[in-house]
């Protein structure tokens, strides 16, 4: 009797088991299919009273940009704020996050400035693909992503969905010049 009740038992809650539905498959969308039409990040700069001036000239043996095909990959830039002045310090010590934020929205703006000397119109960005954001902090701090929100921030600001990118925020022990922080990006624009 013990092992007929164990076998209906057994059935029953086999019976009670669902069948596994198939999963449907997360494909990535396109910036094109998620993007408004009166895409115009000219026009977002302007809403948010930006404006873009000449970009700093390299400070040794490099380019602000390299296009291979449809992609362009920025060098490193720092947080030169508009009056030449750099943004100094290590994050943590001598900079709050909240300063280091700033410091890499002011970067965003200095890459934003070499796009555009180099495509005449940002428009023409169909997405931002990569980016690498490099703080200057002290050994004990970890709040990297807080600080390079201030570019990822401004990309998304100033692109929408296409300024959403995949990236990398990590510490160094130092920057060239003692700089707050140093971004590179990789931008995908239209042939």
């Amino acid at each position: 009797m013990k092992k007929y009740f164990l076998f209906v038992l057994t059935i029953a809650f086999v019976g009670c088991k669902e069948a596994p539905q198939p999963q449907e498959e997360q494909k990535p969308v396109a910036a094109d299919q998620v993007v408004a039409s009166d895409y115009d990040p000219e026009s977002k700069l302007a809403d948010l009273d930006i404006t873009l001036g000449t970009p700093s000239s390299p400070v040794a043996n490099y380019v602000n940009v390299v296009r291979t095909g449809n992609l362009l990959f920025l060098a490193g830039k720092g947080p030169t704020q508009a009056n030449g002045e750099l943004i100094t310090g290590k994050v943590g010590d001598d900079l709050t996050v909240e300063q280091g934020y700033e410091a890499a929205r002011v970067t965003g703006i200095n890459q934003l400035t070499v796009l555009k000397a180099e495509l005449g119109n940002l428009n023409k960005v169909k997405r931002v693909v990569k980016v690498l954001g490099m703080v200057n902090a002290v050994p004990e701090f970890g709040n990297h992503p807080e600080v390079i929100n201030g570019f990822s921030d401004l990309m998304v600001e100033v692109f929408g969905d296409r300024g959403k990118h995949a990236r990398a925020a990590v510490g160094m022990g130092s920057l060239p010049r003692n700089i707050a922080v140093e971004i590179e990006m990789i931008i995908e624009v239209e042939d």
